[in-house]
């Protein structure tokens, strides 16, 4: 017979419910910090709602939604 599952709760794998470590680019290098940047979303867009993103011949286009969610499509 099957499990009941109470209505309202996620469905969510136990192998991605727990946290995994997050790789870094050179294991053990204490520059990979440093060089990360950091920007703003606010400082990208400008005032504006939308980004277009020039990559390798491609453009993207990077949206702030209604409910200030961050979505970059091609």
């Amino acid at each position: 017979m099957p499990t009941a599952i109470p209505l309202g709760l996620p469905l969510v794998s136990r192998r991605l419910a727990r946290p995994s470590p997050r790789p870094s680019l050179r294991p053990g290098s204490a520059e990979d910090a440093a060089a990360v940047r950091h920007i703003s979303s606010q400082s990208l867009l400008d005032g504006g709602r939308e980004l277009v993103i020039q990559h390798q011949g491609s453009e993207y286009h990077l949206r702030l939604t209604r409910n200030d969610k961050l979505i970059l499509t091609k």
